[in-house]
């Protein structure tokens, strides 16, 4: 009599009605409000569940809550592709998730995929570098290491200055802004990666400064020694709070190292990369 029981409760495809509810009649309404309440990875993977959880998946609402809240903004002002507006917005989010380049290539913005958050890339193309149309001192080598075709790469120096500014309009919350540098210059051979350290000297005699200043008055600075040859290292500027989301702020910033009693040399200069907090804690160095 009790295996008779236990039987017909495990079994739900019989004559009758299913003796228990199952994860797949939890309706598609109800399904959503809990996907709402998720990050975006975890949406996409209870998404796999069952059909009412692919279905409530790609409600709306549920990816407008994951949308930052100038996605307008970077839809408008960046892409410059309004149709981008019709989609679904879980297939917006998807687009806006892949970098997006603007200023004829040479920064680009995109969703960081787990958060939404807002991230941006400056090229060092994009940045004012003292001496660099001086092939004394500069070039610029192409590379397979960077988001961009091409790295700044600094042969040898007196009076190293790198500054770099942008105006942009972000959500409200905390970034962090970063140069991501590398003593020394890499390359193939032979399918290996190698390291050519022969033009690298005097970062290890006085730190280099980097600030960070604000159009609301917001101000960081920090000092650093460059290591680590052979590596690519996000060097931590400073960080920067946003209040309005709805006003452009404008963000100065620089690397120096001026003191001129000594050369320096053997660095190449990648980007500079702004991103939330939350996403951007995992670069820092050790800056101080």
């Amino acid at each position: 009599m009790g295996a008779n029981i236990s039987g017909a409760v495990a079994d739900g495809d019989g004559d009758g009605p299913p003796s228990t509810p199952r994860l797949g009649d939890i309706p598609e309404s109800c399904a959503a409000l809990v996907l709402a309440q998720l990050d975006p990875p975890e949406i996409c993977q209870l998404s796999l569940l069952n059909r009412s959880f692919c279905g409530a998946s790609s409600a709306d609402f549920i990816w407008e809550s994951k949308l930052p809240s100038n996605y307008r903004f970077i839809v408008e002002k960046v892409l410059g592709d309004t149709t981008l507006l019709n989609l679904q917005k879980k297939e917006l989010y998807a687009r806006l998730c892949r970098p997006i380049p603007f200023d004829a290539g040479t920064k680009e913005v995109w969703l960081d995929k787990s958060t939404g958050g807002v991230c941006l890339s400056i090229s060092s193309k994009a940045l004012t570098i003292t001496g660099i149309d001086d092939r004394r001192y500069w070039s610029h080598i192409s590379t397979e290491e960077s988001r961009y075709p091409t790295v700044a790469y600094l042969q040898q120096i007196w009076w190293f200055e790198v500054d770099g500014e942008l105006e942009f309009q972000f959500p409200a919350g905390t970034y962090c802004l970063f140069f991501r540098l590398q003593l020394g210059k890499s390359s193939k051979r032979l399918g290996r990666r190698v390291c050519n350290s022969e033009h690298i000297h005097g970062w290890d005699i006085k730190p280099a400064r980097f600030q960070l200043t604000t159009s609301d008055g917001q101000h960081a600075v920090s000092q650093c020694y460059l290591d680590k040859p052979g590596n690519w290292v996000f060097y931590h500027v400073g960080d920067f709070i946003v209040k309005n989301p709805n006003a452009l702020t404008k963000i100065k910033f620089s690397l120096t190292q001026i003191d001129c009693t000594h050369p320096k040399g053997g660095l190449c200069v990648d980007a500079a990369l702004i991103y939330p907090s939350s996403v951007g804690k995992e670069f820092r160095s050790s800056c101080s």
